[in-house]
């Protein structure tokens, strides 16, 4: 794999996704926007890169002259993590979709839409939110195309801001991370609509990992010999996050002691 990157010695790559900030209201929101603030504090040292995989608001529309209020301890810390040089890459979600080019201006953060690749140390990495991969979902499939589409953003945009963002902070608040119950559970690799993806994909091409988000549970599973497919949890109820330190991917939880 000749053009692979070799990760220097002693760092490491962190992943992390589905902070959903906003909800279920403002107290819960911010402690849980210190705690990541924290966590990105313990990690700077060795990090070589930051990957955050989508619906890191659980609501974001960014209108030509506004965005949504809050958020601003998480925006600090990214931007100086930028400033100090730390690459730092945001995959947007099915929450965050409305995310356009703030961040790209006011901090230098990379955003991407769609699942990429990662070449590290003669292994291959599938990064992505995960959203509308794998088997079934149609609904929400032809629901995020229209989301996407230019008509239905600019459709959006032509409401008051007042109004507009009211509007998508009461339909989030109807999601299932929004009511803090703990929800999420393993019925089996059969029913891992994101393990059927990675393993369809697997018989195509070959990748050493395939890191998602979305599913909202924390997985470590098999997809095939020497291919596994990590699932990164949320920060609702997990702290779970993932570090790939060049041989391996291996979920962690953050215990903060603040």
């Amino acid at each position: 794999m000749s053009d692979s990157y070799q990760l220097p010695a002693g760092k490491k790559i962190y992943f992390a996704s589905d902070f959903h900030l906003g909800v279920p209201d403002h107290a819960t929101s911010v402690a849980r926007e210190r705690r990541i603030v924290t966590w990105l504090d313990s990690i700077k040292a060795d990090a070589h890169a930051i990957y955050l995989l989508g619906d890191i608001f659980d609501f974001w529309f960014e209108y030509r002259h506004a965005i949504p209020k809050g958020f601003i301890r998480l925006q600090g810390k990214l931007a100086e993590l930028r400033d100090n040089g730390m690459p730092i890459y945001f995959f947007t979600g099915n929450h965050d979709m409305w995310l356009f080019d703030y961040f790209k201006k006011e901090l230098g953060i990379i955003i991407y839409r769609n699942p990429q690749v990662l070449l590290y140390n003669n292994q291959k990495l599938l990064v992505g939110h995960g959203d509308g991969l794998g088997p079934g979902d149609n609904f929400y499939k032809l629901l995020k195309k229209f989301f996407n589409s230019g008509v239905c953003q600019w459709l959006f945009a032509r409401l008051h801001p007042n109004f507009g963002i009211s509007l998508a902070k009461y339909w989030s608040r109807q999601s299932r991370i929004s009511n803090m119950k703990l929800e999420e559970k393993f019925t089996g690799e059969e029913n891992e609509y994101l393990l059927t993806y990675c393993r369809e994909l697997e018989k195509i091409s070959h990748h050493d990992f395939y890191i998602f988000g979305h599913r909202h549970l924390p997985l470590d599973l098999s997809v095939a010999e020497n291919s596994r497919y990590i699932n990164l949890g949320e920060w609702v109820h997990f702290d779970t996050y993932a570090v790939y330190d060049g041989k391996q991917v291996v979920l962690k939880k953050f215990e903060s002691h603040a």
